[in-house]
């Protein structure tokens, strides 16, 4: 590079920063942290419409502002789409006519025709999932025959089989409804709808049946039968029993903010397992929970909508890391408040880890507020990274922490040597099979991004574990690199995501002994750089690996790419200068004039091909960061 174009880049650069460090700085909340919109798809705040509606408490929330979010958020073409761009999704869209008619709109209003025409060309009802389903039930517009029958009494099954098997997300979304499949509600409902128009082979002809797909998996469906004709014949052995099990581990799991589970849908299905068994609505477990659920909304003058998760633990560390990766003094009074906050919010108690986990102590962090049952390995490692950078006026407390996380985070590797998000060794996989589980997110395996997370942490922050275990950790992610060069991102889209996570990770813990594999993921990553310098994955790439590494460019997922390169260019002092100069420039030049970056683009993963998140402080953050590392770079 040319000392005048350097002397440029430099200076673009550090305004760039200086502007984006300025924007975060002004969005601090006066507690210490940052907390940012966590977007998904309309289906979350449909079910809250109906959700009030099935309680009776709608007239006490201002969800006549529903209306205007979901009339914006529909799409040209009728429907409404997972992430942007996808073209629109049966289910969703069917959840999100259910709310518009919930809330009074006429079936001849002309954005309920073209939502219908959508629909109808799709299938209509007969071809949407599991849980839209078994929305529609209860109020009356599914039969319950087409919803699976769980007998609530496999919650008296030794404590391992099935429940902890599950994803803890899975876990909390489902114990509850045992209860709620068990008693098949109908719930009336004012004004009482029906959906007989979205059948597309008429109401009078639909099927309501469990799809079969002429496998082995057809076995779950013969036993679903065989469950459904017990609970007709009361068969069903210990029922009575199994639903005070499963009443009682609901009540126990509720958080004193009233939250269950960090979600949604856990929150969600515990209220409609207490309206199932006639909870009055000023119980304290029922105001906590509906208090909970208003928590995560965002109301604005027009409109009201629903976060399916909120994210001020990962928010706060992340924004964090990127402010001092990019100069900002690690005691500067931001980031130590922010450092503070973190340290107040590790869980010091036992959760449901501990089931399958007979080793570990607590000392983790999860990614919301409160949620004490379910902390997470990826929140932990970035909180620990996020520590480490930054001086707090009492070090020793922040090092006994980092040191108390460490033994946790030790403690949850799999045996397969990876990492997973909440438990251990929870690879069940024939759970996704069962037709309960027809969105392939029963399980909560360890993946690439997480395992590197850990590892990145470990450099990070100086620790060390095992060398066995270590070793172990190393290996996995050498057999998880695909035959291109990249790695699988489960929690990021996607490929961009995972290939930046590992570089991140082996630039720093094994840069001679895998440098073969840093230098093949630099490769992949150089060669799905766009023609305007940026990268960009679609949410497609999930179903189609043809299309791995490519889509439009996007702040956060160019940001992830330099992140790669720059740890790889360290590992193995080759840096890929052009690259890299390429996307920075497509950074600094679509940085808006406040310091921010704008993103259409969905590019967190909740269940891929199945839920897309859109953090509205990754496309803030993460640029920050891989800029901040490339004036690292050039003042070196």
């Amino acid at each position: 590079m040319q000392t005048q174009d350097r002397t440029t880049t430099e200076t673009k650069v550090k305004r760039a920063i200086a502007a984006s460090q300025n924007y975060l700085l002004s969005i601090q909340n006066p507690e210490g942290y940052w907390w940012a919109e966590l977007e998904s798809n309309v289906s979350i705040t449909a079910e809250v419409v109906l959700l009030h509606k099935i309680w009776g408490t709608d007239k006490t929330r201002s969800l006549h502002k529903v209306e205007t979010y979901l009339r914006r958020e529909q799409r040209e073409h009728g429907g409404w789409e997972l992430y942007y761009g996808d073209g629109g999704e049966i289910s969703a869209s069917v959840e999100a006519y259910m709310a518009l008619k919930l809330l009074g709109v006429s079936e001849n209003d002309p954005a309920m025709v073209k939502a219908r025409k959508f629909i109808l060309e799709r299938g209509g009802i007969s071809k949407t999932r599991i849980f839209t389903k078994l929305h529609l039930a209860l109020i009356g517009c599914y039969n319950w025959r087409g919803v699976p029958s769980i007998p609530p009494s496999i919650m008296l099954l030794p404590e391992s089989f099935p429940i902890y098997e599950m994803s803890s997300w899975a876990r909390s979304s489902t114990v509850p409804l045992l209860i709620v499949f068990d008693r098949k509600p109908i719930f009336k409902i004012d004004p009482a709808i029906n959906l007989d128009e979205l059948y597309a082979e008429g109401i009078e002809n639909a099927k309501f049946e469990l799809p079969r797909n002429n496998d082995w998996t057809d076995i779950f469906i013969y036993l679903d039968n065989a469950f459904k004709l017990a609970e007709n014949l009361n068969l069903v052995p210990f029922r009575e029993e199994g639903i005070k099990a499963a009443e009682k581990w609901v009540l126990e799991r509720q958080e004193v903010t009233g939250d269950w589970g960090g979600i949604i849908p856990a929150m969600l299905n515990s209220l409609l397992a207490l309206r199932c068994l006639n909870y009055d609505p000023a119980d304290p477990f029922v105001e906590r929970g509906l208090k909970a659920v208003d928590g995560f909304a965002i109301e604005t003058e027009d409109t009201y909508r629903m976060n399916c998760c909120i994210s001020p633990v990962w928010d706060t560390a992340l924004v964090m890391r990127g402010l001092v990766d990019s100069g900002l003094a690690s005691d500067h009074p931001a980031v130590v408040k922010g450092g503070e906050w973190l340290i107040e919010k590790q869980i010091l108690s036992y959760g449901d880890w501990a089931v399958k986990n007979k080793v570990g102590k607590p000392g983790a962090w999860a990614f919301e507020f409160e949620n004490r049952f379910y902390p997470d390995v990826d929140d932990t490692a970035v909180v620990m990274m996020a520590l480490q950078g930054v001086k707090l006026p009492n070090e020793n407390l922040k090092k006994q922490a980092i040191i108390r996380a460490l033994n946790w985070v030790a403690s949850m590797q799999c045996v397969d040597g990876g990492w997973a998000a909440f438990d251990l060794n929870n690879n069940a996989d024939w759970l996704n099979a069962v037709p309960y589980g027809d969105l392939k997110a029963m399980i909560d395996p360890n993946t690439a991004d997480v395992t590197a997370r850990v590892l990145e942490m470990l450099g990070r922050c100086d620790l060390s574990i095992d060398n066995y275990n270590f070793n172990r950790a190393l290996a996995y992610l050498a057999k998880e690199q695909e035959p291109e060069g990249c790695w699988f991102g489960r929690w990021g889209v996607n490929y961009i995501y995972g290939t930046s996570g590992v570089l991140a990770a082996l630039a720093l813990v094994a840069p001679k002994s895998h440098r073969q594999n840093i230098e093949r993921g630099a490769a992949w990553l150089g060669n799905c750089q766009n023609k305007d310098g940026g990268w960009g994955e679609t949410c497609r790439s999930y179903n189609d690996p043809s299309l791995k590494g490519k889509g439009e460019s996007t702040a956060s997922q160019t940001a992830w790419a330099l992140i790669g390169l720059l740890a790889a260019g360290e590992a193995t002092g080759n840096y890929a200068k052009e690259m890299i100069e390429r996307g920075v420039n497509y950074l600094v030049e679509t940085q808006r004039a406040d310091g921010t970056w704008d993103e259409d683009y969905f590019t967190g993963t909740g269940f891929p091909c199945h839920f897309y998140l859109k953090y509205h402080l990754y496309f803030q953050h993460f640029p920050l960061t891989a800029l901040g590392r490339y004036r690292s770079l050039l003042g070196s």
